[in-house]
């Protein structure tokens, strides 16, 4: 195969084959316009097109690449892996021991967030599986989701998400049955009075409340102190559960989640089921579902909650979850942490320095920015702002080698990997970023 001598060309060469050139719609640039970028390699804090040209990222694989792309460490152990097998269709030594240093991880002090852990391939395998066993358990039907929380594609979580359904202006998708939609309940996040009207409206319907840990795919959406044990108490006193979806925010926001530093923020609570994603598969295709074991037993072949996968627990995926998960102690976060704090600021800065109307929404290293001047608090807020000025902006940066996310509605992500001179980098295409960004029209 000839490789594409410009991203134009690989471009065209997809949308020939591929429905949008794409097999993600958030990858098209259909928010920020422009030919997107078609990447042949990757390494640390950089990635490389098909031109050669090398970008500082900022997206790292949408958070997977926690240590920076193609740790020397986790490529050795997927290539130890895949000598011994791609896939064989049974169990591996493997998947126990990544569940169980899973579990072991997500501990604070004596509590456990979960005790089990069935493997996936997605997140919204995930987030799915996490459903069906709470309306297995519940004998319920009706979930409780918030507006601009994205969960995945599957049929009954697309209303009103966030992440590329946000990008793409859309409110749901076609292809979703009304019946199957009207078993969600779309709630504007940080309403405490929304969630307590939704179960005073709806008494013994309501199977769950699903949340992302903190929201992260309408921008970075942080909850309130406090409310997502409010979601937990609340779901627990209607007889209904509470899942904590932390595809994202898990073993990226620090090594036992956004919900280890609830705990250690001095929040003791502990939700039912727990999805998790990204991370915990180093880059490869990989999650999962964890939670207690009354519930996580009802799927089988304990229970009579069905769910499957060929490739579930994948050697290769298990073998570079592992390894990061292996490598990524309290060092890797302070360095993951003091990066997002520098880059955060310094945008801050070069856009304060022009005059830009924004605001950086911060939820521990994750960080996104909005441009209006009132903080976001939920997926209204996250609509109501100059979206337009991030085109600008996006591509200011990304012409001088720095790739930013395209689309303002998704979180930055910072790695172990980015070091002084690759801040350096970011901090200077600032200035000028901000300044077409200051200049942008509608």
């Amino acid at each position: 195969m000839t490789t594409p001598m410009s991203n134009a060309d690989a471009a065209a060469r997809a949308r020939a084959v591929i429905p949008g050139g794409v097999n993600s719609p958030v990858r098209a640039f259909g928010s920020v316009g422009g030919t997107p970028l078609s990447i042949v390699s990757a390494s640390g804090a950089h990635v490389t097109d098909v031109t050669g040209r090398q970008y500082v990222d900022l997206v790292a694989s949408w958070g997977p690449a926690l240590l920076g792309h193609a740790h020397p460490e986790v490529v050795k152990a997927v290539q130890h892996a895949a000598s011994r097998g791609l896939s064989f269709g049974a169990s591996t030594p493997g998947e126990t021991e990544l569940a169980e240093f899973v579990i072991d991880r997500l501990r604070h002090g004596d509590r456990r967030a979960i005790e089990r852990l069935r493997l996936v391939s997605t997140g919204t395998e995930a987030t799915m599986t996490a459903i069906r066993i709470a309306r297995g358990a519940t004998g319920r039907d009706v979930i409780v989701k918030f507006a601009g929380h994205y969960h995945g594609h599957s049929d009954g979580l697309l209303a009103e998400s966030g992440s590329g359904v946000a990008t793409l202006g859309l409110p749901g998708s076609a292809g979703v049955p009304a019946d199957i939609a009207a078993l969600t309940l779309v709630l504007p996040y940080n309403d405490r009075a929304a969630v307590e009207a939704a179960f005073a409206a709806h008494p013994g319907r309501i199977a769950a409340i699903i949340a992302e840990a903190s929201g992260a795919n309408a921008g970075v959406l942080a909850p309130e102190p406090g409310f997502n044990r409010f979601l937990s108490d609340t779901a627990h006193a209607h007889g209904a559960l509470f899942i904590l979806d932390e595809v994202l925010t898990g073993f990226r926001v620090g090594a036992a989640g956004w919900w280890g530093l609830e705990q250690a923020a001095g929040q003791e609570w502990t939700p039912d089921l727990v999805t998790f994603g990204k991370v915990i598969g180093g880059g490869m295709p990989l999650a999962a579902i964890g939670g207690r074991t009354d519930l996580m037993e009802l799927l089988a072949p304990l229970g009579p909650v069905y769910q499957a996968g060929t490739l579930s627990g994948n050697p290769l995926a298990v073998a570079a979850g592992l390894a990061t998960l292996r490598l990524a102690d309290a060092e890797v976060y302070r360095r993951v942490d003091a990066a997002s704090d520098a880059v955060a600021t310094a945008a801050h800065d070069a856009l304060e320095a022009e005059g830009v109307a924004h605001i950086v929404s911060r939820a521990g290293s994750l960080f996104s920015i909005a441009f209006r001047t009132d903080p976001v608090r939920d997926y209204d807020d996250a609509r109501a702002q100059e979206a337009f000025r991030y085109r600008a902006f996006f591509h200011a940066m990304l012409d001088a080698g720095v790739a930013l996310p395209p689309s303002v509605f998704e979180a930055w992500f910072l790695t172990a990997a980015h070091d002084d001179r690759a801040l350096e980098h970011v901090f200077a295409a600032l200035p000028a970023a901000a300044r077409a960004a200051a200049s942008a029209r509608p």
